[in-house]
């Protein structure tokens, strides 16, 4: 039995609200901790996120399916929505907009946590490399999800999709956002991992592409996935 609409919103509010904490929190971190080497400021904030990461989707995805990105619901209900499964549209709106403000909130309540004031990010990151990095890291967040789903292993997400987003802070230049709920959040901070203003669009609109190129890769490897849409990320009940 899937859970209640508020319920459900509750979830993918406090799920990204806390996966942005995890993300901006950790990045903070590190620069106090390493203030003098970039790469272990990284390697810190990729392995918390990592563990975060799985963590939240173990908690919260009983209730919601721990989406926490606007991406996913969005191809859940597009894949979803020709068999009657998924996400309606409607349902989408309301997750997209608890998402964002969730988001929101995670990156001030990290900055309150390690007393940093509350400012926006000056940290400009739109470059052509990053647009595509942002392109292929949501891309293949896609086919991972939908692909683990189709073969009901869907059990499997908490510790693939931490894995795939902590491997893709380092293969891709963009430390893979692939999610724009949260690359909207991380302008709130200006810390280790904010992002100015003027480069949300660049990467949102990458962030797209990589919606489209993924829901196609899913349609194309995987027939028939709509049917199990009801199943991403974690089955609700």
């Amino acid at each position: 039995m899937i859970s209640s609409l508020p319920r459900r919103v509750l979830a993918e509010f406090l799920g990204t609200a806390l996966l942005v904490a995890v993300v901006v929190g950790s990045g903070i971190a590190a620069e106090q901790l390493s203030p003098d080497d970039v790469g272990l400021q990284l390697l810190e904030n990729s392995m918390a996120t990592v563990f975060g990461l799985a963590a939240l989707i173990l908690m919260f995805g009983p209730v919601s399916g721990a989406h926490f990105n606007p991406v996913v619901s969005l191809a859940d209900w597009f894949l979803g929505r020709r068999a009657g499964k998924g996400l309606s549209l409607a349902e989408v709106g309301a997750y997209v907009v608890a998402q964002v403000t969730g988001a929101i909130g995670g990156a001030l309540l990290a900055n309150v946590m390690f007393d940093v004031d509350q400012a926006i990010s000056t940290k400009d990151r739109a470059t052509g490399g990053h647009f595509v990095a942002e392109i292929v890291a949501t891309a293949g967040l896609v086919v991972l999800i939908f692909a683990l789903v189709r073969s009901d292993r869907g059990a499997l997400a908490a510790p693939a999709v931490g894995g795939y987003i902590g491997a893709a802070y380092w293969f891709t230049s963009s430390t893979s956002f692939a999610n724009p709920a949260v690359t909207i959040g991380r302008v709130f901070s200006d810390t280790f991992a904010g992002i100015a203003p003027g480069s949300v669009t660049p990467f949102v609109l990458a962030q797209l592409v990589g919606l489209a190129v993924g829901v196609l890769l899913v349609l194309v490897l995987y027939p028939g996935v709509g049917d199990k849409a009801d199943d991403v990320v974690v089955r609700p009940g």
